[in-house]
């Protein structure tokens, strides 16, 4: 709905656990920890209005029953049995004659959706954990290691706290702060960089100088990393200029 309308000042839901935290049954939610879907939703700018009766969305209750009525009953009729094909046959069938039969007019034209110009719903409404980048500068995720690649950024990462983002098609990107440090596909290989995504912002880094990228692979643990930087170090010589030693026989100057 955001991505082909525009953002929406509210969505009013029940208080399912994937939508709000309860901290004790049957009272009101927690306004200060959220979901992932509570998260996503702030972070757009989104009210959370939590429904707590069936009563209170009448609306969208009733048509929650009839589509739980009618649909099994359509999808037996036209011999859908998959996921994809019901995605599919809703597309092209049932929506727009859904619409048709129950859709009401509005009052007033126009809109209220505002446009999303920067497209930062991509970067929301997706899974977001944060993780601590392991001694080989690696990630874990869901049982894998995301080797994190060179970047200009900084030797490693090791140590460092960055965010795991996985989207709807399984795809993850690694993140620290704005900057997206990789894309991985759902089954951990590296996605190659091969156009301007959403959030990186590598490119904008000015390269540093040639002795500084040479300083350490970023596959090697931190220890490694490190020792590699000293490698060939010299100690800077001081600028400071020394007074000369005096001798032993020179004899201190007489007061007139």
């Amino acid at each position: 709905m955001i991505g082909e309308r525009g953002l929406f000042c509210a969505l009013y839901t029940d208080r399912g656990s994937h939508y709000f935290l309860t901290p004790k049954a049957g009272e009101k939610v927690s306004k200060t920890q959220q979901t992932q879907v509570g998260r996503a939703l702030s972070h757009l700018g989104i009210e959370h209005i939590a429904a707590y009766s069936p009563q209170a969305r009448g609306r969208s209750e009733r048509l929650f029953g009839t589509l739980q009525d009618r649909l099994p009953k359509e999808l037996r009729l036209a011999g859908i049995k998959t996921v994809e094909a019901a995605n599919a046959w809703l597309k092209a069938h049932y929506i727009a004659e859904h619409n048709a039969a129950f859709a009401i007019k509005a009052e007033q034209q126009g809109t209220a959706f505002v446009a999303d110009r920067h497209e930062a719903w991509r970067e929301a409404l997706c899974v977001i954990e944060e993780r601590t980048v392991a001694n080989d500068n690696t990630v874990a995720w869901k049982g894998r290691r995301l080797q994190l690649p060179e970047s200009r950024l900084r030797p490693h990462f090791v140590r460092a706290l960055v965010r795991v983002h996985e989207y709807p098609d399984g795809t993850v990107s690694v993140f620290l702060g704005p900057h997206r440090l990789a894309r991985f596909s759902a089954n951990g290989q590296q996605i190659s960089p091969d156009a301007s995504q959403p959030g990186s912002v590598l490119g904008a880094v000015k390269d540093k100088p040639w002795r500084a990228r040479k300083r350490a692979s970023l596959t090697a643990p931190a220890r490694a990393a490190v020792e590699t930087t000293r490698v060939g170090t010299e100690k800077r010589a001081s600028n400071r200029t020394k007074k000369p030693a005096r001798r032993a026989d020179q004899t201190a100057p007489s007061m007139a």
